[in-house]
């Protein structure tokens, strides 16, 4: 027997990374939790995205994405050539890196936000340059433009509006920042919620890409389907780099039904948006809980009074998940993503029994 440690030949760099973690939930158990801790979607898919995966029969074969990018492109109004279909945003996000950077390359993130921008530049071997948010989670464009002059990024990563703080940043920040000379990657996840979209400017901005999800409108986060509206030769780079096969055919299928029944999923978004309006109202008469204003669909609540981590270790004893932001300037945040109004209203009665004295 060979008795060689193959484990010694991992990257050393990479020994101590931390992983990414969630709370675990079987599916089994999902219909007795109630999971607010995602950023999912709780109204569901669409009933076409169910029907069209039930009426599938050709699971032993591969897929490819060329018949759904028409559709995504006719959602939001560019030329098929710009999309980029991924298995989930994150493996977009991935490519992106690998695609650009070389060893030693910089990429800027602006925390707080998604921390798998972050993640991905290390794996790829970048380096992360921080430039943190303001107090408001506005852009510090200023400092911002002195890190590109003297570092030389390739990317910078914004999301918008921003995960975990639910902000949307003005047009101008947005301008500002796709003035400089680096990559903008424009992380709408959220866009539906928000109302607003960049997307329509990726044929005219050369250095400007814009990730999109399926996750979050269409309540397709099971599936794993996002894409990427990129510069054609972006875009054309990505597919020589991607797996032939990124994208499973259950997504495919339940994303070009959810597209074909958008009108029923914007309603859903709607639904959302107005629960997200109440559910903060609520949480503000609570007051030990501050809601920050949102653009998605969940809320970041500042914790008076009592410990961030503590009251989701309470709340999950009752079944109900939320998430205990792990962001320095943050930690006495949580955020909740909003539920269904049954959901909404069993989370309120257990944080109105939990209230701090």
């Amino acid at each position: 027997m060979n008795g060689f440690d193959a484990s010694t030949l991992l990257r050393q760099d990479l020994l101590n990374f931390p992983p990414y973690r969630m709370a675990a939930v079987k599916i089994a158990d999902m219909d007795r939790v109630i999971k607010l801790d995602a950023n999912e979607n709780a109204f569901g898919p669409s009933p076409k995205a169910l029907a069209g995966l039930a009426a599938m029969r050709h699971w032993n074969r591969y897929a490819t994405q060329d018949e759904l990018r028409p559709a995504i492109a006719s959602y939001v109004g560019v030329d098929p050539a710009h999309i980029v279909v991924g298995n989930g945003g994150d493996e977009l996000l991935d490519l992106l890196e690998r695609a650009f950077l070389n060893r030693g390359d910089a990429i800027v993130d602006l925390p707080p936000s998604f921390e798998m921008y972050a993640k991905y530049a290390e794996v790829n071997g970048g380096r992360v340059i921080a430039v943190p948010r303001r107090a408001d989670f506005s852009i510090d464009v200023d400092t911002l433009k002195r890190v590109v002059a003297q570092d030389k990024p390739k990317i910078i990563f914004v999301a918008n509006p921003n995960n975990p703080t639910g902000t949307l940043l003005s047009r101008e920040e947005i301008e500002r920042v796709l003035a400089l000379p680096a990559l903008v990657v424009l992380d709408e996840a959220y866009a539906e919620f928000a109302g607003e979209s960049y997307v329509d400017r990726v044929p005219t901005q050369p250095n400007l890409f814009v990730l999109r999800s399926f996750s979050k409108w269409a309540s397709l986060a099971g599936l794993r389907i996002g894409y990427g509206v990129a510069p054609v030769r972006i875009a054309d780079q990505l597919f020589r780099n991607k797996s032939p096969y990124n994208v499973n055919a259950a997504a495919i299928v339940a994303a070009q039904a959810s597209l074909e029944d958008k009108e029923y999923l914007l309603a859903n978004v709607r639904r959302v948006v107005a629960e997200r309006e109440r559910l903060t109202d609520a949480l503000t008469r609570l007051g030990y809980l501050q809601p920050f204003p949102s653009r998605t669909n969940f809320i970041l609540c500042r914790v008076k009074r009592c410990d961030a981590r503590g009251l989701r270790d309470a709340l999950a004893e009752r079944n109900i998940l939320i998430r205990a932001v792990t962001n320095p300037q943050l930690r006495d945040c949580i955020r909740i993503s909003v539920g269904t109004p049954e959901q909404n209203a069993t989370l309120l009665r257990a944080l109105e029994e939990l209230t701090p004295a």
